[in-house]
């Protein structure tokens, strides 16, 4: 149960889309990626391993291989975000007996109910200001701080026939009985981070369960967490990424922030941020072929930027023709049958934790997968001795979106949307199969390593 055991390590160092980031930023660099700010200069080589990130919640990280013979990229998208609520600027509410409440906004679609009467606590960045710089910092307080206490049944009859939340009266989690007063949060904020409260000049702060994953069950067939969606998918296509060699492709690995809340943001996946990462390896590349030069070789200054203007006169059309070469792999959870509830979703075309794989597809295209796009996976998971199923949402019963689709208005690719089946999706606390995190990791390190030449109607695998 290794893979578990690290998954579990891997939300739990994660309590924000912040500090998922860091958190594979610091695995990147275990691997030896280097690290390439998007506001300098890139210099790539052959067999170069790199990242960048965008806002500090967003990150794509690459491979170049050694022998690339037709530059096409491999690409695998999830998301670091998972739904919560926002503490708002002006944080605290004051009401009866002195108590102190925090004032708080839906941040992507949650089931409400499954946050009330558990341990809570804060992470997320705060900008202050140092001196003449204004500086990101990430906060995560490792302990439990808040609740969201429900009314007692006595006052509140109908609770198990029904009831409506309101977010703004409901959902405030209580900070203090009347010890602190007004000004306490942002205090305890600067405490924490050792600066003064005064210092303090933003933050993007939000709730967090502290109920720690498990592996349960008799014969220990379920995982339970928080942020199953989409952790489970961004950790298992990591290590597929960080596993996998592939001479011939360039490797992306993309974990996209505001899945949850519509993807429209500059870190997002409607963002032009893969394709002005893939631009600039594309841009690379074709300087390297051009000149028969690594990008970070030394040259004279006049004969490079020649052949820099040689080297650009077609590398637009070149990075037409690689990204019209490339394959993504949209990775976000699916819905498993619900025992209890069947016949919420469709007779057979239907997933269930532990039987592998979960491709999805959706007539109205709120899933990339089509048959090419389908054809290829389920080709790469019998190639690896992956299960695999299928999903499709009810007919009367629409379902939500996902990365790919609208990655794909900026960076046009083939395409198939998967994920890992689970159960209460959008809870504070989810629950999936503890095989399908292996067969996740494998599958996707074999999308990683089998080279995909896409060539008009035809498409060849080669490893």
């Amino acid at each position: 149960m290794r893979e578990i055991e690290e998954l579990l390590k891997f939300i739990k160092n994660s309590p924000s889309m912040f500090h998922t980031i860091e958190t594979i930023s610091k695995e990147l660099k275990a691997a030896g990626f280097q690290y390439l700010p998007e506001t300098r200069g890139w210099e790539l080589k052959a067999g170069g391993a790199y990242y960048t990130t965008r806002n500090g919640s967003s990150l794509i990280a690459f491979k170049i291989g050694e022998e690339i013979k037709d530059l096409h990229f491999q690409i695998t998208a999830s998301h670091s975000d998972s739904p919560t609520y926002k503490i708002k600027h002006l944080p605290e509410l004051e009401g009866a007996g002195g108590s102190l409440r925090l004032d708080v906004e839906g941040y992507g679609g949650m089931i409400d109910s499954s946050w009330f009467d558990r341990p809570l606590s804060v992470a997320g960045r705060v900008v202050v200001q140092e001196g003449n710089q204004i500086c990101s910092r990430l906060i995560n307080f490792d302990r439990e701080l808040l609740l969201i206490p429900n009314v007692a049944i006595h006052f509140n009859r109908q609770i198990n026939q029904g009831y409506a939340y309101n977010r703004q009266v409901d959902l405030c989690p209580l900070f203090s009985a009347g010890e602190l007063k007004k000004g306490a949060f942002d205090a305890l904020v600067a405490k924490e981070l050792g600066v003064k409260p005064e210092q303090i000049l933003g933050k993007d702060l939000y709730l967090v369960n502290r109920q720690d994953g498990k592996l349960w069950g008799a014969a220990e067939e379920f995982v339970s967490a928080p942020k199953l969606d989409d952790l489970e998918c961004a950790y298992t296509s990591l290590r597929g990424f960080l596993e996998a060699e592939n001479k011939e492709s360039v490797n992306v690995y993309c974990c996209f922030d505001n899945e949850e809340v519509g993807s429209g943001t500059k870190q997002g996946a409607l963002s032009t941020f893969l394709s002005d990462v893939l631009h600039r390896i594309s841009d690379g590349w074709d300087l390297m072929r051009k000149t028969g030069t690594d990008s970070s070789r030394q040259t004279n200054p006049l004969e490079r930027t020649n052949k820099l203007e040689r080297a650009n006169l077609s590398a637009q059309e070149r990075y037409y023709q690689a990204v019209a070469a490339s394959f993504l792999v949209s990775c976000d959870n699916a819905h498993a049958v619900h025992p209890n509830h069947p016949e919420k979703t469709d007779a057979i075309n239907c997933c269930f934790l532990n039987k592998g794989i979960v491709i999805k597809e959706s007539a109205n295209q709120k899933y990339t997968t089509d048959a090419v796009g389908r054809a290829v996976f389920t080709a790469i998971c019998d190639r690896a001795g992956v299960p695999h199923q299928t999903f499709a949402n009810r007919s009367d019963s629409p379902g939500g979106s996902t990365l790919g689709n609208l990655s794909n208005t900026q960076v046009s690719l083939n395409a198939v949307d998967i994920g890992l089946a689970q159960l209460a999706m959008h809870s504070s606390y989810e629950t999936a199969g503890s095989k399908d995190v292996a067969y996740g990791i494998r599958a996707l390190k074999a999308f990683y390593e089998t080279n995909l030449v896409l060539r008009e109607n035809i498409i060849s695998f080669e490893k």
